[in-house]
């Protein structure tokens, strides 16, 4: 009996290797296809803001990015702050294929409004507008790099921000 019960937890415990090994090959497998593959997490670093009347500050950043289960759907927070400025954008996205939709928000300022753009291969191109609003923001992933750009004709000119992962 004592050998026909090891025989059976062996079995067992062979399946569930077999069977654990397919989903994280499966979940490897939407990582690599999905738009928003190498975002998800905590990242920090420095930039610069250029304000309407051309003057430039130093900013520190700390952005979080969560993707869904499917990575059809990612959640971004990006706070930034200089010793006279700051700015706090949240972005909910989602991905049909390399089309992007979603809505913004900028809390400091009470702004909110749209997002389309397009994603693949660890970079993101999006126009967000609302109203009286409209930029352009750009975010490239490689590995634990991610450089994020934002360009407006409103009170921020240009944005141009690096951070690293962790």
């Amino acid at each position: 009996m004592k050998l026909f019960a090891s025989k059976l937890i062996r079995k067992s415990t062979i399946a569930a290797g077999v069977v654990a090994g397919l989903a994280l090959s499966a979940s490897a497998s939407l990582a690599q296809t999905s738009p928003f593959a190498g975002f998800a997490g905590n990242w920090s670093g420095k930039g610069t803001v250029t304000l309407t009347d051309g003057s430039k500050e130093n900013i520190r950043c700390r952005a979080s990015y969560r993707v869904n289960v499917t990575g059809t759907a990612l959640k971004q927070n990006l706070r930034c702050a200089s010793d006279s400025y700051q700015f706090d954008l949240s972005s909910d996205v989602v991905s049909d294929g390399d089309r992007l939709t979603g809505n913004w928000s900028e809390a400091s300022r009470n702004l909110f409004g749209s997002v389309r753009g397009r994603a693949s291969g660890g970079e993101i191109e999006v126009f967000v507008e609302a109203a009286g609003f409209a930029a352009n923001l750009s975010l490239r992933t490689r590995g634990n790099k991610q450089s994020v750009s934002i360009t407006s004709k409103g009170e921020i000119r240009n944005v141009s921000i690096t951070m690293t992962r962790g």
